[in-house]
C-alpha cells in the first residue's frame, strides 16, 4: 500500500510541476496552449522536433526552465515506474487486484484533479505569486494586453503569386490604414528563414513570405484571400472606409466613458 501511494504522489508531483513549467514558460511570452505542450513534451523527455520547439529554447530563460523539467522529469519517470514496479511485486492474486483497483481510483482522481477548472485557476495563482517572488521572470497576458478575443487579432499571413500583397512595399499597400500594423516577416532563404521584425515602409513583399500581422480580426482574414487587382484595390478602399468609421465609434464611446 505505500508503494501505490508513493506512485500516486509522484505522479501527483508530475502533474504540479508539469503545471509550474508551463506557467514559467508562458511567463516568459508564449502562449498557454504551446506553453502547456513545451512542459509536458520536457518533462516526459518526448522531445517533439518542431519549429516551435526550436523557438523555445533559442530563448535562454526558457532553455533553462526546459533544462530543469527534463531533469525533474528524468528522475520522475523513473521513481514512478520503479514504485509502480514495488506496487504489485509480491503480492497475491486478489492483493494485486485491490492495488489495481486504488490505482485505477487514484489514476481517475488525479485526472479530475488535473482537468478542473477551479483547480487550474487556483494552482496558476498560487504558481504565478511563488513566480514572482522568487524568480526574476514577468508576466506579460498578451492576449488581455492585445485585446484578443475583442474584435482584435494576430494573424499569419502566406503570401501567394496570386496575392495582392505580393510585389509591393509595405508604404505602397497603407495597411495601416485598414487598422492592420506588420509585426514581422518570415523569408525563406535556402534552406534557412530569416526573420524582418517590425519591417520598415520600404521592405518588399515578395511570394512565399509569411506576414505576421495584427489588426481586426475580420481585416486580416480578408487580407489573407484578397488577389491582385482593381478587385484588391477596391476591397482595400472598402476596408479603408470601414476602418474610419471604427476609429469615430471609438472615440464616441471613450467620451462617453469620460
Amino acid at each position: 500500500m505505500l508503494a501505490l501511494i508513493s506512485l500516486l504522489l509522484v505522479i501527483l508531483f508530475s502533474i504540479i510541476f508539469t503545471r509550474i513549467g508551463a506557467i514559467a514558460l508562458e511567463m516568459t511570452g508564449i502562449s498557454r496552449d504551446i506553453a502547456q505542450f513545451q512542459a509536458q513534451s520536457a518533462y516526459t523527455g518526448v522531445g517533439f522536433t518542431t519549429s516551435e520547439s526550436e523557438y523555445v529554447v533559442s530563448h535562454p530563460v526558457r532553455r533553462k526552465i526546459i533544462r530543469i523539467l527534463m531533469f525533474v522529469g528524468s528522475a520522475g519517470i523513473a521513481s514512478a515506474i520503479a514504485m509502480l514496479f514495488l506496487t504489485f511485486s509480491g503480492n497475491t492474486q486478489e492483493e494485486a487486484m485491490h492495488n489495481i483497483l486504488y490505482l485505477g481510483i487514484g489514476i481517475a482522481l488525479l485526472f479530475i484533479f488535473g482537468k478542473s477548472k477551479l483547480v487550474d485557476r487556483a494552482l496558476r495563482f498560487v504558481i504565478l505569486g511563488a513566480l514572482k517572488r522568487f524568480t526574476k521572470l514577468k508576466v506579460y497576458d498578451y492576449e488581455l494586453l492585445l485585446g484578443i478575443g475583442r474584435g482584435y487579432a494576430i494573424g499569419q499571413i502566406l503570401v501567394k503569386e496570386n496575392s495582392w500583397l505580393v510585389d509591393r512595399y509595405l508604404r505602397e499597400l497603407r495597411l495601416n490604414e485598414e487598422g492592420v500594423l506588420v509585426l514581422g516577416i518570415e523569408r525563406k532563404k535556402g534552406d534557412k528563414i530569416v526573420y524582418i521584425g517590425a519591417p520598415r515602409g520600404d521592405t518588399k513583399i515578395k511570394e512565399g513570405d509569411k506576414i505576421i500581422c495584427y489588426g481586426p480580426e475580420e481585416v486580416i482574414e480578408n487580407l489573407s484571400h484578397r488577389i491582385k487587382g482593381k478587385l484588391g484595390d477596391e476591397e482595400h478602399r472598402r476596408e479603408v472606409e470601414k476602418e474610419k468609421e471604427r476609429e469615430k465609434l471609438e472615440r464616441l464611446e471613450a467620451d462617453q466613458q469620460d
